[in-house]
């Protein structure tokens, strides 16, 4: 029996967010080049995003490439936008036939001009999709975009539009990269690494946060299900008490 038929379908999250972590690492345990786990990740992001489709889950927020990653090794770095290009011309029309729809949150135009336009096309193609909400978060850094928010924000008040009195958690949250869709409720990591590694921390506030030791490569369909499980067995009381839930 597999574990997707313990999954309670009431309960499920309506948003999640996976750090796949742990490419390199699977790599070299098998005396491979870096760039051959990023490979081999692929099908990991394949199978996940079938899941999460099967299961009707509206969001999946995959954090692909971080800012920080522009400073590893500038072969892996080309190697890894070679394989973001080659993959989206692969999968394109895969998304399109199964309603899924790709947005993608960052600093985009750090990216090589080829990407970002495989990405509009991309975009583009699935925008009238109202399936699964993919989201790659790409060249992407929380304290770039809480930084960029708070400017855009500054502006506005600036020019008049918002007063300062006006600002609240909901008002500052839809100057976000994030702000047409929901807070994660579940997130993943990959790789036995437990840390966030500034990846929506403002959004992240109230999610429930899982850890594996799977390293991304290995993750597949299973392992998803029993994160969710897991997610599903926790009490969410978002600050009130055990018998305020209830």
């Amino acid at each position: 029996m597999s574990l997707k038929d313990k999954i309670d379908l009431q309960r499920l999250p309506e948003h999640i967010a996976i750090i796949m972590d742990g490419n390199g690492r699977w790599a070299q345990e098998r005396s491979e080049d870096r760039l051959y786990g990023h490979h081999e990740g692929v099908q990991s992001v394949r199978q996940i995003v079938e899941a999460c489709a099967e299961l009707k889950i509206h969001y999946l927020t995959l954090y692909a490439f971080s800012t920080e990653n522009w400073d590893r090794p500038r072969a892996e770095v080309e190697g890894i936008m070679e394989l973001l290009v080659t993959t989206i011309r692969k999968e394109i029309e895969s998304l399109h036939k199964n309603n899924i729809r790709l947005h993608v949150i960052g600093e985009t135009e750090q990216l090589p001009a080829l990407c970002r336009q495989e990405l509009k096309e991309a975009i583009n193609m699935t925008a009238d999709n109202n399936g699964l909400n993919l989201v790659m978060a790409l060249s992407y850094s929380a304290r770039w975009e809480i930084a960029r928010a708070a400017r855009l924000l500054a502006e506005d008040v600036g020019k008049g539009d918002i007063s300062l009195g006006a600002i609240t958690p909901k008002v500052f949250g839809d100057y976000l990269c994030t702000k047409a869709f929901p807070d994660p409720e579940l997130m993943i990591r990959t790789s036995g690494e437990y840390r966030i590694s500034n990846f929506l921390l403002y959004q992240l506030a109230y999610a429930e946060l899982y850890f594996t030791d799977t390293l991304w490569p290995d993750f597949r369909k299973e392992n998803l299900y029993e994160a969710i499980l897991n997610y599903q067995s926790r009490e969410r009381r978002f600050g009130k008490t055990s018998e305020q839930i209830q």
